[in-house]
């Protein structure tokens, strides 16, 4: 095709997806299963329009597809909500996966004659649930909170379990010397790896962005796509779960106050829709139609070995001792829902030329198409009919971010309540917020209410807050005091000025040099530690200071320091000779002293 062609065909392709979206929502069906029929009418058996049997590309695609879902839904979920539902996900992530892979790798050896390393490379194949299409259900589900988040990290962490599975299955089959130490060594080499780097990635990529200064909004979702690159390809490099690692950074970023924060989000998820799009559009050109009648007694069986067996095996299994009701653990049994990542890794044994590998391609696909038809469109009704469903949806949304205000030097965050948090019962007074935040609403059981002080604060509340740039520093501390209660530095409604002892401080101005440090974020001013950070100005590096000495200082090109008094003089003396962003600073810094004064009196 010629250029204008391609970009023709994936204009129609995303068109397309759109409106099977659409479909989709309002047949209940998930949107995976029609994506997947959009391909297979395109492909070879279907239209003929499209010839695609490349294995390896749709194996690339799909792993690079896998990893933008991943990074999206460990950043729409964030570490604060996984936190409380990480024993139960990590379980079901790890003893789940590996009994459902047991389970349904036995049962396929007994009833189709395979071996019993090739019945377990064929349930390691089927044993991840999908994050695509659980993220996708939740978000229009209405089950219990805990539910919803146990499942939601499952789906995220059990992945790299059930790619270490079928690496290590295909290393046995096609190395003979190969054997179960090899296998266990590869299964930690791997989540090590991927959990060091997830974190590695993800903690420094929180500090980056809680520093840096970029001066274009747009430039953010860059930024984190980098991140998510990162996480991946460090970890894939060093032979490690890129999987786990990029989920992992995701979480970071989101369970941080980021600046642009709904707008990275909001990047993410169209992220993560196109690459669905583009996975199951690739695997399903990838099936031939003809080659399912084969399989299609064998696939429906396995699938229903696989949801009426395996799974609830698996749940109940890996939640003993925890605080499931028999219902819950019904409904988790029933929403492991497959999807596109059985798929793809039902490619890895076909391009490393695993015998008989193309009908276990054939198999995963139409096991895959059944449970999750089955699955997909009843696990609403059948969590309703159970009791575990609530009035408020599984996975709110956030308020919609009406555009940055990072020029005018704030940033909004969007916190939410915790059942185990500490201002559980305190009002929005006693939050100990910086002078330089406030809490602009209060969404409550899908409500946008209006705060007062006198306002008690509910578990499952959202709190979304204005808070300038000089402020973001005492954030991530006060919000730790928030989950925790402890009283932790920095996270004071109002700092306490130091009182000037003696005489006058003498008034000084000199020149800014590299020894005295960044200008827009000094820890200390000529030898005199920072006690607050009044101002940070946008157009050159520099600040508006209070010393531990009860002097002020305004940092930048010039450094003044003395008396409120002397700065404001100084700066009135400054506007009528400096340039026009200059005169800026200088009306900034004589307003932030103003309104100094306005309190202390």
């Amino acid at each position: 095709m010629e250029q204008g062609e391609l970009i023709l065909v994936a204009g129609l392709l995303l068109a397309a997806g759109l409106a099977v979206s659409l479909v989709a929502d309002r047949v209940r069906v998930p949107s995976l299963v029609l994506f997947l029929g959009v391909g297979m009418a395109l492909g070879s058996d279907g239209l003929s329009l499209l010839h695609f049997d490349d294995y390896e590309l749709a194996r690339d695609i799909g792993i690079i597809a896998l990893a933008l879902i991943l990074f999206e839904g460990g950043l729409t979920a964030g570490w604060h909500e996984v936190r409380p539902v990480l024993a139960s996900s990590t379980a079901l992530a790890v003893v789940g996966t590996a009994v459902s892979a047991a389970v349904t790798g036995l049962a396929a050896a007994w009833l189709f004659d395979l071996s019993t390393l090739e019945g377990l490379l064929l349930g390691s194949i089927l044993a991840s649930t999908d994050g695509a299409a659980i993220f996708a259900i939740l978000r229009q589900s209405t089950l219990r909170r805990r539910l919803a988040r146990t499942l939601e990290g499952e789906s995220g962490l059990n992945d790299p379990v059930a790619v270490v599975l079928v690496l290590g299955f295909i290393e046995v089959l096609t190395h003979d010397e190969a054997g179960v130490a090899e296998f266990l060594k590869i299964a930690a080499e791997e989540l090590a790896i991927g959990l060091v780097a997830g974190l590695a990635v993800g903690w420094l990529a929180v500090r980056v962005f809680q520093t840096a200064r970029l001066s274009n909004v747009g430039l953010y979702p860059v930024a984190s796509l980098a991140t998510a690159a990162l996480a991946f390809g460090s970890a894939d490099a060093l032979h490690g779960s890129g999987f786990l690692a990029v989920y992992l950074a995701g979480l970071a970023m989101g369970g941080a106050p980021l600046p642009a924060q709904q707008t990275i989000t909001a990047f993410h998820q169209g992220m993560a829709w196109v690459g669905q799009l583009v996975m199951f559009f690739a695997l399903g050109l990838l099936v031939f139609p003809s080659q399912l009648g084969d399989v299609a007694v064998r696939g429906t069986l396995l699938a229903l070995i696989l949801v009426f067996v395996a799974r609830p095996a698996a749940v109940w299994a890996s939640t003993v001792g925890q605080r499931f009701s028999a219902a819950e653990k019904a409904v988790l049994g029933w929403a492991g829902l497959r999807g596109a990542v059985p798929v793809v890794l039902a490619t890895f044994p076909v391009i490393d030329g695993v015998e008989g590998s193309l009908e276990f391609f054939n198999l995963v696909f139409f096991a895959v198409l059944v449970s999750t038809v089955l699955q997909g469109s009843t696990i609403e009704p059948f969590a309703r009919l159970l009791g575990v469903t609530t009035a408020e949806p599984a996975l709110p949304a956030p308020l919609a971010e009406a555009g940055t205000i990072r020029r005018l030097g704030a940033e909004v965050l969007d916190y939410p309540v915790g059942p185990d948090d500490a201002i559980v019962g305190a009002r929005v007074r006693e939050l100990g917020l910086p002078r330089e935040a406030v809490v602009t609403v209060v969404v409550r059981e899908g409500q946008a209410i209006p705060p007062r002080g006198s306002m008690l604060i509910h578990a499952g509340d959202r709190l979304h807050i204005l808070y300038r740039e000089e402020s973001a520093r005492r954030i991530p501390p006060l919000m730790q005091r928030w989950r925790t209660g402890s009283d932790m530095a920095g996270g004071g409604a109002q700092v306490p000025r130091p009182i000037r002892r003696g005489a006058m401080p003498v008034f000084s101005v000199r020149t800014w040099t590299t020894d005295d440090g960044d200008p827009a974020h000094p820890d200390e001013v000529a030898g005199t530690p920072v006690h607050d950070t009044l101002r940070v100005r946008r157009d050159a590096p520099g600040c508006l200071v209070v010393l531990g000495d009860a002097r002020y200082a305004v940092c930048g090109p010039l450094l003044a320091m003395g008396s409120r008094r002397a700065i404001m003089r100084w700066a009135q003396r400054r506007m009528p000779v400096a340039e026009p962003d200059e005169r800026a600073w200088m009306r900034t810094v004589i307003g932030a002293l103003a309104a100094e004064a306005a309190e202390r009196r």
